[in-house]
């Protein structure tokens, strides 16, 4: 039996409880946690913005060690450390023939799998994003396993699960920003965090962190923030004001709200970028007019994972990580405990602090 933050129900409490865990059966991987980031994505999960098939274990940002693996696995052997991925490509469909792996159309099929039972009833349980990282170990196909970099220590490895290959896939992959630019960040959580990391890395000329926050400046200029703006209705004139009344080249929204969004798309300068990273609900409606989008020649994309191919970005993290470009360990503000994850999801809720770390 191991301990893990059951979800029972969209919209329930985390539930702190025992769950039993199977041997790992043919192409699956046993993987003790080492570290598990607390992603705004769970709390999506939870309050039923995203939907998987629930009861479910969450978490789906870490990293750990190979406890076992089953027939037919031979990538990773026992002892290994590695890193999880929660969206692995089948490599066979639309997307994937296209090279587009990020957009994979079967990449959360795992996420309907019964993958354990509560060790009080042994009713079913579903791992969440495929891979189940709030639990003290996890088990999970092995396509959902890459070996952690060299080098890079294996708490700090966690974060590159997720918040790390967003950030720098919406600043390298999609808005492509180009060294001289100038750049805007919506949010400053572990997902914001990273992407100033990887504006300042591209060689953007000024990067504007934007928050409801005024907590957060510190943390934003440490990951490469040269100004810093508390949310406002006046936010995109006063970044227009920064950027000789032109607007940013490229403005990232890493919140998932209408406001957001469209503030974003206000402060990109004519012929500019603007992409959202952060996951909004249905409810959450932006407007333009036909006008607008004539006159202002913008563009504005989607981005869904960084648009990242995690085994091909991985090791290129791995280099600017090793070489002091890039700091993990900056974008945590909590070591927590399992226990804690439920006061995490209410500081995000809060829009307090960056990223949370489950440390097992």
């Amino acid at each position: 039996m191991v301990r893990a933050a059951v979800l029972p129900a969209v919209g329930s409490p985390l539930e702190i409880t025992g769950i039993d865990l199977p041997a790992p059966g043919p192409g699956q991987v046993r993987i003790k946690l080492a570290a598990a980031g607390v992603c705004h994505s769970d709390l999506s999960l939870s309050d039923g913005t995203m939907r998987v098939p629930v009861p479910a274990v969450l978490g789906h940002e870490g990293a750990g060690t190979v406890v076992s693996v089953g027939e037919g696995v031979t990538h990773v052997a026992p002892g290994a450390e590695v890193v999880l991925n929660w969206a692995p490509s089948c490599g066979s469909c639309h997307a994937c023939s296209l090279g587009e792996v990020w957009l994979c159309a079967n990449a959360l099929a795992g996420a309907g799998n019964v993958y354990a039972h509560r060790a009080s009833d042994g009713s079913d349980l579903h791992p969440g994003l495929n891979v189940a990282a709030f639990a003290e170990e996890t088990v999970v196909a092995a396509n959902c396993v890459l070996p952690a970099p060299e080098g890079v220590p294996l708490i700090d490895a966690a974060l590159l699960g997720c918040a790390v290959l967003t950030g720098y896939g919406a600043v390298h992959h999609s808005a492509r920003v180009r060294a001289g630019e100038t750049v805007a960040v919506f949010g400053v959580g572990g997902v914001g965090l990273a992407t100033l990391q990887a504006a300042r890395i591209a060689g953007a000329s000024k990067i504007v962190a934007v928050d409801v926050s005024p907590e957060k400046e510190g943390l934003a200029r440490e990951a490469g923030a040269t100004d810093y703006l508390i949310a406002s209705d006046t936010t995109a004139r006063e970044i227009r004001g920064l950027t000789g009344k032109q607007g940013v080249d490229v403005a990232v929204e890493c919140v998932g709200r209408a406001v957001t969004i469209r503030t974003a798309w206000e402060s990109t300068r004519r012929g500019g970028r603007t992409t959202v990273v952060g996951i909004g609900g249905k409810d959450q409606q932006v407007t333009f007019n036909a006008l607008e989008i004539f006159h202002w020649g913008r563009t504005l994309a989607g981005c869904v994972y960084g648009n990242c191919d995690p085994a091909a970005d991985l090791p290129v993290l791995a280099t600017h990580i090793r070489e002091g470009r890039l700091n993990l360990s900056s974008m945590v503000t909590e070591h927590i405990t399992l226990d804690d994850i439920p006061t995490a999801f209410d500081h995000m809720r809060a829009g307090k602090g960056g990223r949370a770390l489950v440390i097992f």
